[in-house]
Order: C-alpha cells, then sequence, then structure tokens
C-alpha cells in the first residue's frame, strides 16, 4: 500500500515539475516577445528621426 502512495506521489511531484518547466517557458517566451516589441519600437523612433532630418533637409 506504501508503495502505491508513493509512486502515486512521485508521479505527481513530476508533473509539478513539469509544469513549472512549461511556465517557466512561456515566461520567457513573454520576455522575447518584449524584447521584439522594444526593438521594433526603436525602429519607428529612427525612422521618425529620419524623416524629421529630411524635412530640416529640404528647409
Amino acid at each position: 500500500m506504501l508503495r502505491y502512495f508513493r509512486k502515486t506521489w512521485e508521479k505527481k511531484r513530476e508533473r509539478e515539475k513539469e509544469k513549472e518547466k512549461e511556465k517557466e517557458k512561456e515566461k520567457e517566451k513573454e520576455k522575447e516577445k518584449e524584447k521584439e516589441k522594444e526593438k521594433e519600437k526603436e525602429k519607428e523612433k529612427e525612422k521618425e528621426k529620419e524623416k524629421e532630418k529630411e524635412k530640416e533637409k529640404e528647409k
């Protein structure tokens, strides 16, 4: 009987560990998405600066 409980408990622990790993992966993905968004924002800012420079040159 005790063996049965031990095995089920171990399996449960393994599943919980797997869930934790999945959560960590999700967090990493979210961080990557945030980084990508920041890069996009920077690119947009650079484009705006370029446009402003061109406008000033035209004047």
